[in-house]
């Protein structure tokens, strides 16, 4: 059995348990091999791109005042085995993200958006623009519209992955006050370590509703194993380069 359990402060998430989809020694593999993976990729990718990432602060630094990076609470998960039996402790976590807003924009706008997409009504984006995403945001910068086109705005998210609090693939890490309107079939989307990338992104992508996106990532969590996250950052290549989805 696979157990969700709340922490303090954490107040909208309430205990329910789900049957594991893995035998325990197989789960047990996954997660140690996936954690293996994170760090040397992670490692290999900070490696060859130093010399971008401070080009890219650089610019921030010169176009706007404010720090470069934009921090941000999250909500992700740990995973845990008290008794044989798997604990899912959901946490918050400060997760990193170059800035591409003006400095100490005001966020309610996100939250207002938010509340609107999680209950359906937004309209239904048959423009071709993402649903998920605010567009024409006033907020953002010049240079932070180019790294949110190229999602190079998510790349010191790596940081987060060396620390454990994300992974190379898993459900996307959401603010608290979208986790807070989840319904009790929705915490299931919590039951695995946030990613850089997931199965809504190369799927959906900020163009599916609140309820798609639930189900993909629902999905990869019942499914997860080495070929699916293998196929979900291969497919997260093209989907970047056209730059389907981002905002």
């Amino acid at each position: 059995m696979q157990n969700l359990s709340a922490q303090s402060g954490s107040h909208f998430f309430q205990q329910r348990r789900l049957e594991t989809h893995q035998p325990q020694q197989a789960d047990l593999l996954y997660y140690a091999a996936k954690r293996v993976i994170d760090v040397g990729v992670t490692i290999l990718a900070l490696l060859l791109l130093w010399p971008l990432l401070l080009l890219i602060a650089a610019l921030i630094k010169v176009e706007s005042p404010g720090p470069v990076f934009f921090v941000q609470q999250r909500v992700g998960a740990r995973r845990r085995v008290y008794n044989g039996e798997t604990v899912w402790e959901i946490q918050p976590f400060p997760m990193v993200k170059f800035r591409s807003m003006a400095h100490n924009a005001d966020q309610s706008l996100h939250e207002e958006h938010i509340k609107a997409y999680v209950s359906g009504l937004l309209d239904d984006g048959n423009d071709g623009s993402a649903k998920f995403k605010l567009t024409d945001d006033p907020r953002i910068t010049r240079v932070g519209r180019f790294l949110r086109k190229t999602s190079l705005d998510e790349a010191p998210q790596m940081i987060n992955v060396l620390r454990g609090e994300m992974s190379l693939v898993g459900p996307r890490p959401v603010p608290l006050y979208e986790a807070a309107l989840y319904q009790p079939e929705h915490y299931e989307r919590l039951m695995a370590v946030p990613g850089l990338t997931g199965l809504w992104q190369v799927e959906g992508r900020g163009e599916v509703t609140f309820e798609e996106m639930m189900r993909l990532d629902i999905r990869y969590v019942r499914h997860r194993s080495f070929l699916l996250d293998f196929l979900i950052l291969v497919q997260t290549i093209p989907v970047v380069l056209r730059g389907r989805g981002a905002a």
